[in-house]
């Protein structure tokens, strides 16, 4: 039945080198796509399941307070250390002026006791010399009672002078006993002042310490009433609103950072074997095409799969379980130039494929961070404004001159109406 086939295959030479031709075209494409596959295609691993990430820093207060103002809203750009929201500071004022007042009383208190030293010196000199008078009249007193005593019996002294003379010593030696307990009982009210000042002087005494810890915790609630923003960034999600009664902690709005982003790359398990630390990386965005280019390196892998953290992990002992490939999430960083021209978001989806041509890097970090991953500065100001707010009081009530604020208090300083000055007191410190 296929004889007649085959003759007429036979009998058409052309459909016979078409034929031929069509099978070298296959084997030359399958040759091709085996050297592109060894020489190219073998020294990447890619995948489509990389997404953008970045820092979502919150915004939360460290104190309770109602809202009486916002400064941004979504999409805007903020820079670091700009207020965003500002709370009541009414009470926090009050409890500031409390706080204050009371470290100035204190300081004075503390000069009083240095100045007592020296008062209580004098009266153990005056003591001291009470009782060498006592003790001179004493003696006098038993001289005279000695010489009259041989002249009571021939008749020279009368009984009436020498009782008199006795007297006088009884009188003398009742001087010399108080004016020794006056010495001991000065000497002791000493002792008792100087172990409130030994070894500290007065901006180091315990009771100013105290007085100025109170002061700047009620300083720091006063300037935490504003809230700045942690890092330059792009507002997202503000969740507060004006009149909003906050408490500490609760979160007002995100700060998201878009130059610091990165992308966590999900590669398969079976992918993880040539990946290493500091392979190059080309990433595309969705948001961009294939017309612009990302490139970065590995930063690190993952210490588990995406399921491994789940709230519900994929290992089930107690019912059907069916294997699912894993998939580990892998950091890779990016270029800040090509990130500054072709700004991302936070949550894009983004293919990445990495160079594994070079395996002779690491899997796994051996050493820890030697630098911080992130940090602000914008609250260490504060931290320095109270100490300059309590140098201030502690100088002003030593009747010396405060040295000068730095600008952030001295710009603080007409805001705070109502608050009382302390008088310079004029006391004499003992050195």
């Amino acid at each position: 039945m296929n004889a007649p086939q085959t003759q007429a295959a036979e009998s058409n030479p052309q459909r016979k080198k078409a034929l031929t031709a069509v099978a070298a075209a296959v084997v030359l494409a399958g040759i091709a796509y085996g050297a592109y596959y060894a020489l190219v295609l073998n020294h990447f691993e890619s995948t489509d399941n990389a997404y953008v990430q970045g820092n979502v820093v919150q915004l939360t207060p460290q104190v309770g307070g109602t809202v009486l103002a916002i400064n941004a809203d979504d999409t805007d750009f903020v820079k670091a250390g700009t207020p965003l929201v500002k709370l009541d500071t009414a009470d926090a004022r009050v409890a500031l002026d409390q706080a204050e007042a009371q470290l100035a009383q204190t300081v004075r208190e503390v000069r009083i006791l240095f100045a007592n030293n020296a008062t209580l010196q004098a009266q153990i000199a005056l003591r001291e010399a009470d009782q060498a008078r006592a003790e001179s009249d004493l003696a006098r007193a038993q001289d005279d009672l000695a010489r009259r005593a041989p002249l009571v019996a021939t008749g020279a002294v009368g009984k009436e002078e020498f009782n008199h003379t006795n007297a006088q010593l009884s009188a003398a030696k009742s001087a010399v006993a108080a004016a020794k307990s006056a010495v001991l009982a000065a000497r002791e009210q000493l002792t008792s002042n100087q172990s409130l000042t030994d070894n500290t002087s007065v901006e180091q005494h315990p009771n100013v310490l105290r007085a100025s810890a109170r002061v700047r915790e009620a300083y720091l609630a006063l300037k935490r009433a504003e809230l700045p923003s942690p890092v330059d960034g792009y507002v997202a999600k503000r969740s507060v609103q004006v009149g909003q009664r906050v408490q500490a902690g609760a979160p007002l709005m995100s700060v998201i950072a878009l130059d610091q982003v990165w992308v966590d790359a999900n590669f398969k398990e079976s992918q993880l074997q040539n990946l290493r630390i500091g392979q190059p990386v080309s990433l595309k965005a969705d948001l961009y095409g294939k017309k612009v280019e990302y490139h970065g390196k590995i930063e690190g892998l993952g210490a588990g799969t995406g399921a491994a953290f789940a709230l519900l992990p994929a290992q089930n002992a107690t019912g059907n379980w069916i294997k699912v490939v894993q998939r580990v999430p892998v950091r890779v960083s990016l270029d800040p130039r090509e990130l500054a021209d072709h700004p991302l978001r936070v949550g894009l989806s983004m293919d990445a494929k990495v160079d594994i041509s070079d395996t002779s890097g690491k899997m796994l970090a051996d050493a820890p961070r030697r630098a911080a991953v992130a940090q602000t500065t914008v609250f260490d100001e504060v931290d320095r404004q109270a100490d300059d707010e309590v140098r201030r009081i502690v100088a002003t009530n030593l009747g010396r001159a405060a040295k000068a604020p730095t600008r952030a208090v001295a710009a603080s300083e007409p805001a705070r109406k109502g608050a009382a000055a302390p008088v310079t007191a004029h006391v004499a410190i003992a050195k």
